[in-house]
């Protein structure tokens, strides 16, 4: 999608500090964190949100939350819990139009959010 800022960014038109990278999925830090560790996994191929995750492929569903785990290990969240999330519509805060979840670490979080 031509005006997509995270499509800029799969295409490297807009610059990200990417993180990780596969066939079918990036994940880059968020240039406004809310945490010591927050990142944002977005698959390549554009849907705009989760309501519409059946326009992916089950493949490349798993290969984004393949993705999200592998980088969590590496970078040892786990050890002191992380958050994974994603937020659908302008309501709950999702300001681009991609699909995508923060993953965000190092810190320790309240329930409920927000």
């Amino acid at each position: 999608m031509e005006d997509c800022l995270f499509c800029k960014i799969i295409n490297r038109k807009v610059k990200g500090d990417i993180i990780f990278e596969n066939d079918d999925v990036l994940i880059f830090k968020d240039i406004n964190p809310k945490a010591p560790v927050h990142l944002l996994a977005v698959p390549k191929q554009h849907v705009n949100s989760i309501v519409e995750i059946e326009k992916l492929s089950p493949d490349k569903v798993m290969e984004l939350f393949k993705a999200i785990a592998k980088v969590s290990k590496e970078m040892k969240l786990e050890k002191d819990g992380f958050r994974v999330v994603t937020n659908t519509g302008t309501g709950a805060g999702q300001s681009v139009e991609h699909l995508h979840f923060h993953i965000m670490g190092k810190r320790v979080f309240n329930w409920p959010p927000g």
